[in-house]
Parts: C-alpha cells; sequence; structure tokens
C-alpha cells in the first residue's frame, strides 16, 4: 500500500520538527555559538533555503524549541495535578517525572543553560526569552490556581508567585544535576517539591487558625 502523500501544512510541520531536532544535536556538539545555520541544515538534510523558509535567524529558531519544549512541559503537568489524589502525592509525581526527563535528555538542560548564558549578552534575544519564561510561569499559575481551588484550605501565596518559586526551584535543581549528577539525583528533586507542598500546607493552616484564634 502506497504511503500517503502529506499535505504542504504537514510537509512544513515535518520540516520544522526536523530542524529543531538537528539543532539540538548541532547544539550540543558544538555549542549555541558556533552552531551554524549551514549545520542545522545540513544535519537535518534540508538546503539553507529550507532553514530560512521556516525561521528568519538562528535565534528564532532556538525559541520555536523552548516554545514547544515548555508546551510539553505543562501538558505534563496539567494532566498530573487535574486527577484525582493527594496534592502531595501528585506534586512529587510532578517532580520526578520532570527529574526523569532531564535525565533522558542531558544535551537539552546544557542547551537551556547555553540560551540563558547567550540571552545575558544579547538584548533583544533577552527580552524574547523572558517573554517566553513569562508566559510559562502564568500558564503555570493557571494550572496550580485550578488544583489549589479543589483544597480545603487557603493557599498562603498567590499563584504567580508559587509558579515564580517553582521555576526558580526547577532551574536551581536542573542547573547543580547537570553540574553535579551524584550529588543531586533525581529522587532529590521529588523530596524538594514534597517538602514545598508541606510547607504551603503548614503556613495555610498556621494563617488559618491564626485567623480564628
Amino acid at each position: 500500500m502506497p504511503a500517503k502523500r502529506l499535505t504542504r501544512a504537514e510537509r512544513a510541520a515535518r520540516t520544522r520538527r526536523l530542524l529543531m531536532a538537528a539543532a539540538s544535536k548541532v547544539c550540543a556538539k558544538r555549542g549555541l555559538e558556533r552552531a551554524s545555520i549551514d549545520e542545522v541544515a545540513e544535519e537535518a538534510g534540508f538546503t539553507k533555503g529550507a532553514f530560512y523558509a521556516n525561521f528568519r535567524s538562528k535565534e528564532e529558531l532556538f525559541l520555536a524549541m523552548l516554545d514547544e519544549r515548555f508546551s510539553e512541559q505543562l501538558r505534563k503537568l496539567d494532566e498530573t495535578l487535574s486527577a484525582e489524589g493527594e496534592l502531595g502525592d501528585q506534586v512529587r509525581e510532578a517532580a520526578a517525572d520532570f527529574a526523569h526527563d532531564l535525565a533522558d535528555e542531558p544535551e537539552w538542560v546544557r542547551l537551556y543553560f547555553q540560551f540563558a548564558a547567550h540571552a545575558a549578552r544579547d538584548e533583544s534575544f533577552r527580552a524574547e526569552l523572558v517573554t517566553r519564561e513569562r508566559a510559562l510561569r502564568a500558564r503555570m499559575a493557571e494550572i496550580i490556581a485550578r488544583r489549589t481551588e479543589r483544597l480545603p484550605f487557603p493557599v498562603p501565596f498567590p499563584p504567580d508567585q508559587v509558579a515564580r518559586m517553582a521555576d526558580a526551584m526547577i532551574d536551581g535543581f536542573a542547573m547543580h544535576q547537570l553540574l553535579d549528577p551524584a550529588d543531586y539525583p533525581d529522587d532529590l528533586h521529588a523530596t524538594m517539591w514534597t517538602v514545598f507542598a508541606a510547607g504551603l500546607k503548614a503556613l495555610a493552616v498556621e494563617g488559618a487558625a491564626s485567623s480564628t484564634g
């Protein structure tokens, strides 16, 4: 049976996916600054023209990679926290899943911090990266708000503040695990989040007791 012919939109989406996958490989091998558009296109099996038909610059490609990655992370978090169950167990599961993803794709962690270093030297790229980071935290805050609405106690901080704390914990753990994986095993991340969730609950209970005392 002949293979189904892809539509124009499907071909374009496939080309973008292959270019992003190629960029991950090339950047992991050569570094963000030294990776060239020619190398990315060649690794993906396309011409330089195919690259520019999909992305205006190397930076735009990197940002598209972040968009895809962030979207997948948020999908998993939303799926875990939307299910029935105890919040502590869900938080631990989400943290363990994230740690496993880091272990499965260590080149992505290195690439992410290369993005951050590049942003520190390039103001326009920094602005674009910050925009995406803020959108990530806003979406995370929405997920947190929906989950905390089901709790029998009020959370002591607004969801956007919890999301900022969460973002800092995630990046901090990822950086330390990249540098010293033996001292930062996967289960430590799950433990950190269990303690964080327990701390929020304790503060909430304490606040409720104070208000009624």
